[in-house]
């Protein structure tokens, strides 16, 4: 999966949610970290990345992320609850390798649920020469 610094991070497709949001039908792709798999703290980990319609508004332009656990997952059914949603560290700072969300992950629609633009300084990451 790209990044937002250029770097490629390995992420596997661990698979598709499907819901309702409002009128509109929609898929989100839930990526598994093939890099962060061995470590026991994370071989349950999921990650959702996506955009929708607030990006550059009212939430981060860059999407926003939400964390999930194979564990969350039962009987083939899982919430995904918006309200957790969270800008990457690439809305704080420069100097962070964040993954651009699929073309598959952006949704048609605004989320207004989650966390918002942030409001304060942005930190530049000083280069050495």
């Amino acid at each position: 999966m790209p990044t937002y610094s250029g770097v490629t991070r390995t992420y596997r497709r661990y698979g598709t949610i499907y819901f309702a949001w409002g009128p509109f039908n929609s898929s989100l792709a839930l990526y598994e970290n093939m890099t962060n798999r061995s470590n026991p703290v994370y071989q349950d980990h999921l990650f959702l990345p996506f955009k929708d319609n607030t990006n550059g508004e009212t939430t981060y332009g860059g999407g926003r992320y939400l964390d999930l656990s194979k564990a969350d997952a039962e009987d083939g059914e899982i919430i995904i609850d918006f309200n957790k949603c969270y800008n990457p560290w690439c809305a704080y700072s420069d100097g962070f390798n964040c993954p651009i969300p699929p073309m598959d992950n952006h949704l048609p629609y605004a989320v207004e649920a989650g966390e918002k633009m942030y409001k304060g300084e942005y930190k530049k990451v000083k280069s050495e020469k």
